[in-house]
């Protein structure tokens, strides 16, 4: 058994949970956009016994052409910022925001790996956005490890992000 995995597996119910308590105190409800994790913060999030209470959905837009079609980003802006970019993180959070009956949006798009790095954004980079009414925040990182890890420290600085957006709005 992988110890490490089990203990980013803890950790993650741990903040998904908390995130749950949080917006059912402010009455909101979730919604996420998600490009290199693949559905993983929504799968956490619904791993949450009642999440019907406060998450409204998931979209997985690995593509850019789901991007566009789901989340209402012009190609243009994908092609000037390039898919893993702060504002494509801000266009992704703002078009679930748009397209949900969500009250908080977060969102990943980024480099996991093995392949897929280009200048400037190594494997491991990745792009967050949160947004709620007319504000939203971003942030780039670049995680180390190999895919799996990327993108479970990507679902966990996503979770911890959500919190202390929530707590601050």
């Amino acid at each position: 058994m992988n110890t490490a995995l089990e203990d980013n597996t803890e950790q993650i119910i741990d903040l998904a949970a908390q995130v749950g308590r949080t917006l059912q105190a402010k009455g909101w409800f979730l919604s996420t956009a998600e490009s290199c994790t693949g559905g993983g913060v929504s799968q956490a999030i619904t791993e949450i016994a009642g999440s019907s209470e406060w998450f409204d959905c998931g979209f997985v837009t690995y593509s850019n052409a789901s991007k566009t079609e789901l989340l209402d980003i012009p190609e243009a802006e994908i092609a000037q910022h390039g898919t893993v970019s702060e504002e494509i993180a801000a266009a992704m959070a703002e078009g679930a925001l748009a397209n949900s009956n969500a009250d908080v949006t977060v969102s990943t798009t980024g480099i996991a790996g093995p392949g897929g790095a280009v200048p400037g954004k190594p494997v491991g980079t990745v792009c967050f956005g949160w947004s709620v009414g007319h504000r939203t925040h971003t942030e780039r990182l670049v995680f180390s490890g190999d895919r799996r890890a990327v993108r479970e420290q990507t679902v966990i600085h996503a979770l911890q992000g959500l919190l202390r957006f929530l707590n601050a709005s």
